[in-house]
């Protein structure tokens, strides 16, 4: 069942070379509030988290101070790397593997997370291997950040334009993303539906930062892949990223304060 998210790596460009460093810089590390949610839920400090698509790290090294061990799983060895070299905490650790076959010990973890990561996974697959890890009254959360901050109304609404235009072009030409077979606004569905938890629910909150324009720039490039996938197919949508561009320095010449909303899908084992 891996091949699913296999072929999505392969066609996302998240593997070319240089690729994995730029997200890293560029992608914001879950806010606190999100942590306050799951440890919450979980009942306390989290002795084990398994952080599964855990791509760079940044989600997996959010956890460093606030549980004993994190193990963060993931399946594209240019990502991975990255989070190796970029992580010093010693109790986070990292495997390469999917999401449906970590290989991890059965009831030992008490949150399982998936970071922005779980449309890149097929969930008929996913949720039972999660539940597997998780201890009784453990909490899975798949959890996303809304793709377009709020900063400032005219670059929200640029940033907002080169969102739209990279998706229809990615339909287009064939270069289906995850989010194209399980939509973000269904997750909660798909873990009710699996019937392996004893409660389901969203917690919506928001995170703040601080960005200038080149950051706005950044954050946008690390959406939906490199342009290089497009293969010089969708001039449109580098129209879209110049007009953001202009916008970004122009408006955001020194950093301010940014939002972004967070969608938090739970799924609670039994105790």
């Amino acid at each position: 069942m891996s091949e699913f998210s296999r072929e999505l790596i392969g066609r996302s460009g998240y593997d070319l070379e240089g690729f994995a460093s730029a997200y890293d810089g560029a992608r914001p590390s879950p806010p606190a509030v999100v942590l306050d949610v799951l440890e919450r839920c979980a009942g306390g400090r989290p002795r084990l988290v398994v952080d599964l698509g855990s791509g760079t790290g940044l989600s997996s090294r959010a956890w460093s101070d606030r549980a004993d061990r994190v193990i963060g799983v993931e399946g594209n060895p240019a990502m991975l790397a990255i989070a190796r070299d970029a992580t010093t905490a010693p109790n986070v650790s990292f495997v390469e593997g999917y999401g449906e076959a970590t290989g991890l010990d059965s009831g030992t973890a008490d949150i399982v997370t998936c970071a922005q990561s779980f449309h890149w996974m097929d969930p008929h697959a996913v949720l039972p291997e999660a539940a597997r890890l998780l201890r009784p009254g453990g909490v899975f959360a798949a959890y996303d950040y809304d793709v377009v901050p709020v900063i400032e109304p005219r670059v929200d609404a640029a940033f907002a334009r080169v969102i739209d235009v990279r998706w229809d072009a990615r339909e287009r030409l064939g270069l289906h993303a995850g989010s194209s077979f399980w939509p973000k606004s269904q997750h909660a569905d798909r873990i009710r539906e699996s019937g392996l938890f004893a409660f389901v629910r969203e917690v919506h909150c928001h995170g703040e930062l601080v960005a200038d324009g080149r950051r706005i720039i950044e954050l946008a490039h690390s959406l939906g892949g490199p342009s290089d996938i497009f293969d010089g197919q969708a001039p449109e949508l580098n129209e879209a990223a110049d007009e953001l561009a202009a916008l970004a320095l122009e408006l955001l010449p020194e950093p301010r304060s940014m939002l972004l909303g967070y969608s938090i899908r739970l799924g609670i084992m039994a105790d």
